[in-house]
């Protein structure tokens, strides 16, 4: 099985995970990645406990901490008055009880550091400018093509190309989505660019009527990352990066209290984006042949439990153990899949389950007592290292 050559298409948060965690298992990878240079989306993300496990193993906790950072302290707030309705502190609680903290972080510091463990490892590992073209599997491989004419052939090919999976459209062919009636802008503000101790605490979610603006600080607390979340009658755009204009989300959230406009009136020219969220039915199967899928290629969801970029990360971990354990490559992917999907299923259904509570609570009557969020759910407690596959 160290003989295996493995491909992987897609060099996001998780493929470059997948990546890194068979090249430390002793596995040659090779990672093709359709953008012409390496580099992620100007966007903040959330790592739990479940994804932290996977990162200190991978990274090092001191690398971790060098493009993540522990928020302080959190708390729920009333989006007209801005009064703090619960507290969410997770602080060192949650190493204490899950063995590894929550963090959050900005998207391309994580981008940037597990790529450059990547290439720490073999130089020659990921490919740029290599949109997927088309695949051939035979008894003795699986070849794939890119539209700039390299092909590339292995053992295993591994689909990480995310939301709009070519992979996944060329293993079971066009699926149906549909819009769930949520729009979501996010944005990237300096803090220079805001009043001193206008953002307090770290993280923050304004509860509003049908709507929620989430704020947290990032890079060291040199940047609020946002992401406010409204309802829209139709929307065909989806993907993470249409340029949006901010006076858009100002008329959308006015009734917002001041640190929320305070927040959108400093968002730099080119820094708002949005995007249409939608939803997909779980896949029954991941794993044609020698072809299987990972991340939002195999398991895409909305935002509303703040998993998205965690699932794919422990994906990466579990696929890894799971090809080091078998005994052939058609173990190792039933392995992996059987590890894995009960449980992204689980997080995509409850996503959307959660969008619906989040947008029906009245924030003038809000306790906190029927919040039910990932840790809630039990997901925390969940760690990728050790999880039986």
């Amino acid at each position: 099985m160290k003989e295996l050559d493995i491909i992987v298409v897609g060099a996001g948060i998780g493929g470059l995970t997948a990546t890194l965690a068979l090249q430390q298992a002793g596995f040659r990878v090779q990672v093709f990645e359709q953008s012409a240079s390496l580099g992620e989306v100007g966007a903040g993300l959330t790592i739990t406990p479940n994804g932290c496990h996977a990162l200190y193993h991978l990274l090092g906790e001191d690398a971790v901490h060098r493009v993540a950072r522990m928020p302080a302290a959190g708390a729920i707030k009333h989006f007209r008055t801005g009064a703090v309705l619960v507290e969410t502190n997770r602080g060192n609680r949650m190493r204490e009880q899950y063995g590894a903290p929550y963090l959050q972080a900005h998207r391309a510091d994580l981008h940037g550091a597990l790529a450059a463990a990547v290439r720490a490892n073999d130089a020659t590992a990921i490919h740029t400018g290599c949109h997927f073209g088309a695949l051939a599997e035979d008894a003795d491989g699986i070849e794939v093509r890119f539209d700039n004419g390299v092909a590339a052939r292995g053992d295993v090919l591994v689909g990480c190309d995310g939301v709009r999976s070519a992979v996944r459209r060329a293993l079971w062919g066009p699926e149906d989505v549909s819009f769930t009636g949520y729009i979501a802008w996010r944005g990237l503000v300096p803090m220079e660019r805001l009043e001193p101790g206008l953002v307090e605490p770290d993280s923050v979610a304004f509860a509003g009527t049908a709507r929620t603006f989430a704020r947290y600080k990032v890079r060291g607390g040199q940047l609020v990352n946002f992401a406010a979340f409204s309802k829209l009658d139709q929307w065909t755009e989806e993907g993470w990066s249409v340029p949006a204009d901010i006076a858009d989300v100002q008329r959308e959230f006015a009734d917002f209290c001041p640190e929320v406009q305070a927040i959108l009136a400093a968002t730099p020219a080119g820094q708002c984006f949005k995007w249409g969220l939608f939803d997909r039915q779980p896949l029954a199967q991941w794993t044609r042949g020698r072809a299987t899928l990972l991340g939002d290629a195999a398991h895409p969801m909305t935002p509303f439990l703040a998993q998205g970029a965690v699932m794919a990360i422990e994906d990466g971990v579990v696929l890894a153990r799971a090809v080091e354990a078998a005994a052939d490559w058609q173990e190792a992917l039933a392995r992996y899949e059987a590890a894995r999907r009960e449980r992204t299923t689980l997080v995509m259904r409850e996503s959307h389950i959660n969008a619906g509570r989040m947008y029906n609570r009245d924030p003038d009557h809000y306790t906190g007592s029927s919040h039910r969020n990932a840790e809630s759910l039990g997901l925390y407690a969940y760690n990728p290292l050790t999880v039986p596959v």
